[in-house]
């Protein structure tokens, strides 16, 4: 495909384009379909797209005048969210063919924003370390996308959609991010309704979703409102003070993530921005036990209807975690949520003395092989304190594979942590041009 063809604008390039009328909605979505029926037989993104409804919503859209921030862009929805017009499988066995009667929440405000669902991505059963997607990384079939929204993660990659809906849990977001060379964000926790998603753990499923800039990040938090968005500021790169964090699990870190952090500092400090460490208090390193003991606790909670509905077929994985088969205790979960708590408050206090606080996105590229998401473990302990993370590319790894880092902030900083982001992209992001030829040539 050329270069110059629609699909591969960013969501903000194409929504400018399309109100200042040089681009149809039509035209966009059927230039994604071509890019889809030429890349997804490999990739293996979608789980379901529905062509003729696209195009058919798109002419709908060109015909009346932009009223949203989303106005006439694709999104992707991965297949956890209930859709009223699609199936909607968990990609499990014993749901394949359900058929909602209305949208996720989450879905109903994207479309009432203008925004036009393409279909619905592969994600891991149930979004839960069970069965795993068929997707692959656009970089590299032989690797994985990440989970456990692997196919929003791997569409948005590819250029096959502008923007697409993950979840978070443990680090199923921001690492798919960081694997397929694309931005994302985690808002902090509650602030996007989950009525209609699929629920592992109320206290930490987060809702969020990808772009290919900061700009295409801004737009969905303009759909969502997310608190104080309509004050979104810019500020100068020089004299910004970001936070150095390793976080307590540094040891994890691979030589992708480590180049990936590396390349950040050298990139900030040459931009004129301010890099201090930070190294969180001890007791921090028990947020990954912590996170684990109340996702286990929650997911057998959140599984034990299926487990008595379709027990023979569950996958072993679920099984072991209805059964009680993860060591959880009554004392370990009231421990892990005091922990939490304390950390939360805490964390909020570090972080509040800096503009964003950068951290690694993933232990490093993507792993080899489709039985492996990749692990979570810069991404957990985030989550449980329920704070914004931004992913934004970084660098390619020896593999030739994708690496970003994550912008992280304190609770309800949403729209200042973009703010910091959309001046930092291009400060830390100075490889688009060079993933982008990756994946035109493949």
């Amino acid at each position: 495909m050329s270069k110059t063809e629609p699909c591969f604008l960013t969501a903000a390039e194409a929504a400018a384009a399309i109100r200042a009328g040089t681009l149809t909605s039509e035209t966009l979505i059927r230039s994604c379909l071509e890019r889809i029926a030429a890349r997804d037989p490999a990739v293996r993104a979608w789980l379901h797209v529905d062509p003729e409804l696209a195009i058919r919503q798109a002419r709908e859209r060109d015909k009346r005048p932009p009223t949203g921030p989303l106005h006439g862009i694709p999104f992707g929805v991965k297949d956890i969210m209930d859709t009223a017009d699609m199936p909607t499988t968990y990609n499990s066995p014993d749901w394949q063919g359900h058929r909602p009667t209305r949208d996720a929440a989450c879905v109903s405000i994207v479309r009432h924003s203008g925004a036009i669902i393409l279909g619905k991505t592969d994600t891991v059963e149930f979004a839960y370390n069970s069965r795993k997607a068929a997707s692959r990384n656009p970089y590299n079939l032989a690797h994985t996308p990440g989970g456990s929204s692997s196919g929003s993660g791997a569409a948005v990659g590819d250029f096959q959609v502008q923007c697409a809906f993950g979840t978070q849990t443990a680090g199923s977001h921001i690492r798919p991010a960081s694997f397929n060379g694309i931005y994302a964000i985690k808002p902090s926790w509650g602030t996007v309704s989950r009525e209609g998603v699929h629920m592992i753990s109320a206290i930490l499923d987060t809702v969020g979703w990808y772009g290919r800039s900061v700009d295409d990040l801004i737009l969905g938090a303009q759909a969502f409102r997310l608190p104080a968005i309509e004050t979104l500021t810019a500020p100068a790169a020089a004299g910004l003070r970001i936070g150095y964090c390793e976080t307590p699990f540094w040891a994890k870190a691979e030589a992708g993530a480590k180049a990936a952090m590396a390349a950040s500092v050298e990139r900030l400090r040459r931009a004129g921005a301010i890099i201090e460490e930070i190294v969180l208090p001890a007791h921090f390193a028990d947020l990954s036990e912590a996170h684990t003991m109340i996702m286990f606790g929650d997911g057998g909670v959140a599984l034990y209807d299926e487990y008595l509905r379709h027990r023979s077929t569950l996958h072993p994985e679920l099984r072991l975690t209805v059964e009680g088969g993860r060591g959880v205790t009554p004392e370990k979960l009231v421990a892990a949520y005091d922990l939490a708590d304390a950390c939360r408050k805490e964390f909020d206090a570090i972080a509040s003395g800096y503009d964003a606080v950068l951290a690694p996105a993933s232990t490093g590229e993507a792993p080899k092989g489709l039985h492996t998401v990749g692990d979570w473990i810069f991404n957990g302990l985030w989550t449980l304190l329920h704070t914004p993370c931004v992913a934004i590319p970084a660098v390619l790894g020896e593999q030739r594979l994708p690496v970003g880092i994550q912008l992280v902030g304190p609770r309800l900083s949403d729209a200042r942590l973009l703010s910091v982001a959309r001046t930092l992209q291009t400060v830390i992001d100075t490889g688009a041009e060079e993933r982008a030829a990756i994946l035109r040539a493949a």
